[in-house]
């Protein structure tokens, strides 16, 4: 196996779409994928450990999202693969790559994991947006409108989430 696990397929990729370009788009999707998989440990770890009065409404709410998100990661991958290179796939990675913190060893009040889950998805949409420019460079079509549905759902999802804490 390679040293460089991002490298390229042995078969070369000719999808209208250079080198560089690819390994731009491929590496700024692998922090993508490191980020949603974060935020999905963190959601699915809050709607295992939630309490207070809000808790059927946060533990269905949190349910809803982690599955979003479990489901959100393999298309990521898949993009990844698309365009030749590795997707990323183990802890260590995704704790070099991602954004966003770990969730707390302890698990805090309901109003504080409302706070930690809107910063997450607001900063999946960060590192989105960061990717913007290298993908309509490249007229990547299909990473664009795969950065285009997360954005709207990570978008979204915080608006929800800090709903919840207004009076």
């Amino acid at each position: 196996m390679s040293k460089d696990k991002h490298k390229s397929s042995p078969m070369p990729v000719n999808i209208g779409i250079d080198e560089g370009d690819r390994a731009a788009i491929a590496a700024g999707l692998n922090k993508l994928l490191a980020d949603t998989f974060t935020l999905y440990l963190t959601t699915h770890n809050f709607h295992w450990n939630v309490t207070g009065p809000m808790f059927n409404t946060l533990h269905n709410m949190f349910m809803e999202q982690y599955t979003e998100l479990w489901n959100a990661v393999d298309p990521i991958a898949e993009r990844i693969r698309a365009l030749g290179h590795t997707a990323s796939g183990s802890y260590k990675d995704y704790g070099a790559l991602t954004s966003l913190n770990d969730a707390p060893s302890e698990p805090p009040k309901a109003e504080e994991m409302i706070r930690i889950l809107v910063q997450g998805h607001e900063g999946v949409a960060r590192t989105a947006r960061g990717l913007y420019p290298v993908v309509e460079k490249a007229s990547d079509e299909p990473s664009a409108d795969l950065l285009t549905q997360r954005l709207d759902i990570h978008e979204k999802t915080a608006w929800m989430l800090r709903s919840l804490l207004e009076d």
